[in-house]
């Protein structure tokens, strides 16, 4: 007689606990869960008791559904973002959640497009609507001023969004650049003659002739010249711009934790110099000290046709 096999099914597990078991997971990784994770965590659940579960927590509002390359993620949903989303469909909350995703720095239409799979229209219409919720809002890029990143509407852009400081509406501030050069050079200059004029021994008028970059920030905010708030990454980008045109020099020396202008223990100092001999011909060529030179080519933003300091060699 043949043997015959039978087959035992597992006992139902609680809908309940596999509920509870999902958003344990949830929590353990915020940044979302696959499918595979939750097959993974719970082997002897059946895929249709797992479906009914993520529905089930999908409709009360408990996760959100998001798109990655690696598939479908669920994502335990902010308190605080459920709020602002009661009584928007689930394609609102979809491309709400990939704004949110993109952080301070926005997205593009176009890749909202890509994330979310749905239609341009469609999505042109959930992003008007959700402006006039004002959860989120369009900023224009300074690196392409005919297009608009969309980011939640209580963030502030990231610097590379809007240019920092030396941008307004998208305008390159030379002017405003140009003056904060002069004043930076000038106090270091004037430091330098005070240094010299102390009439003490040479290594002590050198030293005495440097400055941290927190005392230029804090001379350019005594000034009163900026409308918009500088912070010492911003002074230190002018200071840059004065090595490589060979006005100053910078150096680096180990700093005490807590001291004032210190980053990592290490502060960055500078002094205005002048050079013995001036350089001539080839010698003055700015390319070998151009710090974006791989960034340079004809036709590009940034390019030798455009370029200030080629124009001023080549005038040499």
């Amino acid at each position: 007689m043949a043997e015959v096999k039978v087959k035992v099914q597992p006992p139902d597990a609680d809908p309940v606990e596999i509920e509870n078991r999902i958003i344990e997971l949830c929590h353990q990784f915020p940044h979302g869960i696959t499918d595979q994770v939750i097959q993974n965590e719970m082997p002897h659940i059946e895929a249709q008791q797992r479906a009914v579960a993520i529905n089930r927590l999908l409709s009360m509002g408990q996760l959100d559904l998001l798109r990655s390359n690696t598939g479908l993620l669920y994502r335990i949903k902010d308190s605080q973002n459920a709020g602002k989303m009661k009584g928007s469909d689930n394609q609102e909350k979809l491309v709400y959640q990939i704004i949110e995703d993109a952080g301070n720095k926005g997205i593009w239409s176009r890749d909202i497009r890509y994330k979310s799979n749905l239609p341009l229209t469609e999505i042109n219409k959930i992003l008007k609507n959700l402006e006039s919720k004002k959860l989120i809002k369009a900023v224009k890029s300074v690196a392409a001023s005919k297009k608009k990143v969309y980011m939640l509407y209580n963030l502030q852009p990231d610097r590379s969004v809007t240019g920092g400081a030396w941008y307004s509406d998208q305008d390159f501030e030379s002017e405003f650049v140009e003056v904060l050069n002069q004043q930076c050079f000038k106090f270091l200059q004037t430091k330098a003659e005070t240094a010299r004029e102390s009439k003490q021994n040479p290594m002590i008028q050198r030293n005495s002739s440097f400055a941290s970059s927190h005392e230029v920030w804090k001379y350019i905010c005594e000034l009163g010249i900026s409308k918009v708030e500088l912070s010492m990454e911003d002074i230190e980008t002018i200071l840059n711009t004065l090595i490589y045109d060979g006005k100053v020099e910078m150096t680096i020396i180990a700093a005490k934790e807590g001291t004032v202008g210190s980053i990592d223990g290490h502060m960055k100092l500078y002094r205005a110099v002048n050079p013995i001999i001036p350089p001539t011909g080839l010698v003055r060529a700015p390319c070998g000290l151009c710090p974006v030179f791989d960034d340079c080519h004809e036709g590009g933003e940034i390019s030798p046709s455009n370029c200030i300091y080629m124009t001023e060699w080549l005038e040499f």
